[in-house]
């Protein structure tokens, strides 16, 4: 049942690319105190390069768990997957490549349509012109980042059974999203974007998210909690902040009592958690901490 919905989820994201074989280009390699930063070129969807970001933890040998970082939006077009390895301002300290690679995990980030070096043409521009074609923004977006498993999972310095995703706002809805898409993945943790779409709706919160979070006809089948129930019984951490209007309290509550219920049928009720700190839309010093504890714990 789980993969018919996968599939019926997936077919909702427009017309997708054909999948063609991969590709990659090394364009260059830095030596940074922690870890090897590769900056590469992906070949992922046959219309345009995808820049991306490798990083190698020094102090640790290979094959190497890896954590598929997903970038946020903010409106910050030029940051893309520089987020990884700059950070940002809701963010704590030190930026996830450091902080991942001290615990020994390699790291994947890519840049989604529109940003980094993507970026130059507007977010609603990419809309328009995909919605003539008969392609879904975010169908699109998602499909990068689902082709970039397959990418780094057939990379022989990486453990292809120990891969997580990880995110902050847009990049927490790519991580879960990625994760019920692509079982291979074994742990989901997102940050502050674990939003209830009936909720948004009763909040008038639709504005709070960029045109490219929206798949036509997507209620008619799926609630957040439906799409997070495939995860199931994979591990799973959501992080959120209560004065976050991006993700409304009832809409959470409405998402962890499914999840709860899903996960103890499983047999698995410690392998999801909902945790919830008073804060906006920001990670917290105690939402690092936690998240990197699960990945610890899980990966």
């Amino acid at each position: 049942m789980s993969q018919e919905q996968r599939e019926k989820l997936y077919a909702m994201l427009g017309d997708l690319p054909p999948k063609s074989a991969l590709t990659s280009k090394l364009v260059a390699i830095e030596d940074r105190e922690t870890y090897v930063l590769e900056k590469l070129t992906l070949g992922l969807n046959g219309i345009e390069p995808v820049p991306a970001y490798f990083v190698k933890p020094k102090h640790a040998e290979g094959p190497y768990p890896v954590v598929l970082f997903h970038h946020s939006h903010g409106g910050n077009y030029r940051l893309g997957k520089d987020e990884l390895i700059n950070g940002n301002v809701y963010l704590q300290h030190p930026p996830y490549a450091e902080a991942l690679a001290r615990q020994g995990y390699a790291a994947l980030a890519i840049d989604a349509w529109g940003f980094g070096e993507r970026s130059g043409r507007s977010e609603s521009e990419i809309f328009k012109e995909m919605l003539w074609r008969g392609q879904v923004m975010w169908g699109m977006m998602v499909y990068d980042s689902l082709r970039a498993v397959e990418y780094v999972t057939g990379r022989a310095d990486v453990d292809a059974a120990r891969i997580g995703t990880i995110g902050m706002s847009m990049g927490s809805t790519m991580a879960w999203w990625t994760a019920a898409l692509e079982p291979r993945i074994r742990v989901c943790v997102d940050l502050c974007c674990l939003t209830d779409f009936q909720a948004l709706l009763e909040t008038r919160g639709l504005d709070r998210h960029g045109i490219y979070y929206y798949v036509p006809g997507l209620l008619k089948s799926f609630t957040t909690a439906s799409i997070n129930a495939l995860i199931a019984p994979r591990p799973h951490l959501s992080l959120a902040g209560i004065y976050d209007p991006l993700t409304p309290a009832a809409g959470l509550d409405r998402i962890e009592a499914e999840l709860d219920r899903t996960y103890r049928q499983l047999g698995a009720p410690e392998a999801w958690k909902l945790l919830r700190y008073p804060t906006g839309h920001y990670e917290t010093a105690e939402m690092r901490a936690e998240a990197m504890a699960f990945l610890a714990k899980w990966l």
